[in-house]
């Protein structure tokens, strides 16, 4: 039994840190980390008005110092997590570059609604699914799985893109990003908003403890 259990601690100790999620009272907080990703431009409907947004258009809008692209399925109770600090970081940068749009995943148009309420969500949220049945299908499947993210939903799941590294062509606009498989630690959020921002870091805050993602 001594045996097996060293054996075990050992292969944990030498999981791939992409492979760990930050786990604590019930959230799935993942590592900040730079990724080779690949990701490409895409057009999708916005839940307001049903009019097109595309990334690249986007990313390019006056001002824009960074841009949080976050995928979500407005079911997941780790993004009902992570929605209060996204919005908050949101709403405390928006005037200093810091630009949000959210992607929905595996949920209709109307649960995002419900989700975010009748005074609607506080930047922009395109649909890229609607289906459950469609996840292995979508974009947000393959990109996650380039990264590490091994969950079986992916929600929330956080791109941080640098508009001043935005491809001007091409289906690509970004080779490598920094990526969060899971939900946001503030902390390091807010550190990597400032620095892309030109603003000095935070005073250093204590990490959540590791665990295996689920």
């Amino acid at each position: 039994m001594k045996k097996i259990l060293v054996l075990f601690t050992l292969v944990l100790a030498l999981a791939p840190v992409e492979r760990l999620a930050l786990a604590q009272d019930g959230h799935e907080y993942a590592p900040l980390q730079q990724k080779t990703i690949n990701y490409r431009d895409w057009t999708y409907k916005n839940l307001s008005d049903d009019s097109d947004v595309n990334l690249r258009k986007l990313a390019g809008q006056h001002g824009t110092k960074l841009l949080l692209v976050v995928y979500f399925a407005p079911w997941c109770g780790n993004w009902r997590n992570e929605f209060p600090v996204a919005s908050a970081l949101y709403q405390k940068y928006r005037a200093n570059g810091l630009s949000v749009v959210g992607v929905s995943e595996y949920g209709t148009r109307d649960e995002v609604r419900t989700f975010f309420g009748p005074q609607g969500p506080p930047f922009t949220v395109v649909t890229e699914s609607e289906d459950r049945a469609a996840r292995d299908q979508t974009p947000h499947y393959g990109y996650r799985h380039q990264t590490g993210d091994t969950r079986k939903w992916g929600s929330p799941y956080n791109i941080f893109l640098d508009p001043k590294k935005i491809k001007k062509t091409g289906d690509v606009v970004a080779e490598e990003a920094w990526v969060v498989n899971g939900e946001l630690i503030e902390a390091d959020a807010e550190n990597l908003i400032r620095k892309q921002l030109g603003l000095p870091p935070l005073p250093a805050q204590p990490t959540p403890t590791a665990s295996p993602q689920q």
